[in-house]
């Protein structure tokens, strides 16, 4: 499959990189220690930590509270590793013609993309440079703003519906699911993972055999 765009516009987290162990052993943590039975993580990836932690436990122990989950997660920020394809990908794109539109605070997507041997890219977005995180529309017109392009030229990389509401919301021109998780998101169509996939800054080329659901 080959796609016109300009630019490619990443999540980071379930995308390039594998960290839902330890975001899932961190919010477990979290959870049982504000008392907040029944929670799972997995039914909220894609959403801004902060704007979680203030759902559920208020204004008055959010301070505390967020900070809590912010130093668990930078604890184990060192555990994520690669997922395949994303070293490879990006180490190939032409410069300024991609970035990664995560939710993670800066520190932690930082500590994240490090850890997992990618490049860091030049207009990195986090969810420390919006008003509004995912769903609503902000990182990815941020990431394109960034890069120069209009969103409507932009492809988008996501694993998760929040991600996927964010990306469609800010008018980009495809969402590509990523991973089987992804199967249950709105996406576009969906592939395996990002082994194999080329962009020249002009045309991106998806091999047929990657692609889980069109």
């Amino acid at each position: 499959m080959i796609i016109e765009a300009k630019a490619l516009l990443f999540d980071n987290d379930g995308v390039l990189v594998d960290s839902h162990q330890s975001v899932d052993d961190c919010w477990a943590i979290w959870a049982i220690e504000y008392g907040i039975e029944g929670f799972s993580i997995s039914n909220h990836y894609g959403t801004r930590a902060q704007d979680l932690v203030l759902f559920l436990v208020g204004q008055d122990k959010f301070e505390a509270a967020n900070n809590r989950i912010n130093e668990l997660e930078q604890e184990s920020a060192h555990e994520t590793v690669p997922l395949p394809g994303a070293v490879d990908l990006l180490f190939s794109l032409p410069a300024n013609s991609w970035t990664i539109c995560t939710s993670a605070n800066p520190k932690l997507g930082l500590a994240r993309v490090q850890a997992a041997g990618l490049p860091v890219p030049e207009h990195f977005v986090t969810g420390g440079d919006v008003t509004q995180g995912k769903p609503a529309p902000d990182p990815y017109l941020l990431g394109a703003q960034r890069l120069g392009f209009d969103p409507a030229d932009c492809v988008v990389f996501e694993d998760a519906q929040a991600g996927v509401e964010s990306a469609k919301a800010a008018g980009v021109k495809l969402v590509i699911g990523v991973s089987v998780r992804a199967l249950d998101t709105d996406a576009d169509f969906v592939v395996e993972d990002l082994a194999g996939i080329s962009f020249d800054g002009m045309k991106l080329v998806i091999p047929e055999d990657k692609i889980l659901r069109r």
